[in-house]
């Protein structure tokens, strides 16, 4: 479709549009049909003064503007077809007696040129389809051959006059190449006047839209949209200080576990998992019972050790401070903190040895 040749619709230079459409090129401009229109009406006025430059009708004449064309652009059929004439091709009314009986089926034809009141346009075959090359139209619209006979009726009841372009019309390149393939069109083309009143409307639309947005965006809108964010960022906070929170009391109630399966062989373990400070504070005492018993036996088999030779002693007396008394004192002189972090210690003890358990067996 690029490479058909298509001008598109300035001011009224309808007839020059035509012509070029017909013939696949710049091949006349306004000044040159401008020519060809006072050829013409100097023509007329020489056959109107034989009557006699004097006489009433001559007079008429000559105060009539001319009919082969106006300031506005519009070139009569006489002009269109003095230019076809340049290059060998005439034109035939579609719709004459003369034509009809020739009973010609239009798609053996090669071009048409349309006429309504002021306006020109040109339907032509390039390669084996058809075109209608109506400059008012934003590119050529390809017609079916099918559709061509209709469509040329519609406009004949349209008020067009139709006229069949007889002769060779001048190798193109757009006919050359639309010999040897066929195009398919998915959309057509609309007229120009659609189309700019499309782009108007689709214009108003985006003004309309940016002072929406425009309005949307002021002061009013930035504090709430702060707001927003200050919320946002304040119920994140307050999240986060809830997932830490959750995370130290699953942590002491591990650690508390942990003691409690450590101690389990010397003391009855209480049900449930949240330990009173009661509780924690008697199962501390009995660890460090345990663990100063522990020390006192080793003391003495490495005393017995060293007095092998001589006669036995007699075991150490155990000294008079009561285990009771002394996680009493230990468990009042350790804070809450300092109580926490034993805990924590017990637990990773107990779980160390449960692990070197498992891998002796």
């Amino acid at each position: 479709m690029e490479s058909i040749f298509h001008e598109k619709q300035e001011g009224s230079l309808c007839a020059q549009h035509c012509l070029n459409n017909l013939l696949q090129g710049e091949y006349f401009s306004p000044v040159e049909l401008s020519s060809i229109a006072h050829q013409l009406d100097e023509e007329e006025r020489m056959r109107m003064a034989e009557g006699g430059i004097t006489s009433e009708d001559y007079r008429t004449f000559l105060q009539q503007p001319s009919g082969n064309m106006d300031d506005s652009g519009f070139f009569s059929i006489q002009v269109i077809s003095n230019a076809l004439k340049v290059w060998g091709l005439d034109l035939i009314l579609f719709n004459s007696p003369e034509y009809q009986r020739l009973r010609i089926d239009p798609i053996n034809e090669r071009s048409f040129i349309c006429n309504y009141k002021e306006h020109w346009f040109t339907v032509r075959k390039l390669g084996k389809q058809w075109f209608n090359l109506n400059s008012l139209l934003t590119g050529p619209e390809l017609i079916s051959d099918t559709y061509l006979a209709l469509f040329l009726a519609q406009l004949q009841q349209e008020g067009y006059s139709i006229f069949v372009v007889k002769g060779d019309l001048p190798d193109c390149e757009a006919d050359q190449l639309l010999q040897m393939i066929r195009v398919q069109q998915m959309h057509r083309p609309k007229l120009i006047g659609e189309e700019l009143a499309q782009l108007k409307d689709q214009r108003i639309q985006k003004t309309d839209l940016e002072r929406v947005l425009e309005a949307n965006d002021g002061p009013g809108m930035l504090d709430e949209d702060e707001d927003l964010q200050k919320a946002l960022a304040l119920s994140r906070h307050e999240i986060d200080m809830e997932d830490e929170e959750a995370d130290l009391r699953r942590a002491i109630q591990l650690s508390m576990q942990g003691s409690s399966r450590n101690v389990s062989q010397d003391t009855p373990q209480t049900s449930g998992t949240n330990l009173s400070s009661e509780e924690l504070r008697k199962r501390r005492e009995a660890y460090f019972e345990k663990q100063q018993q522990q020390q006192q036996q080793q003391q003495q088999q490495r005393q017995q050790q060293v007095d092998l030779p001589g006669p036995v002693s007699q075991p150490c007396e155990r000294p008079t401070t009561s285990s009771g008394a002394l996680g009493s004192d230990l468990g009042d002189a350790m804070s809450e903190e300092d109580m926490l972090q034993v805990a924590m210690s017990m637990s990773l003890e107990t779980i160390r040895n449960n692990l070197e358990t498992e891998g002796e067996k």
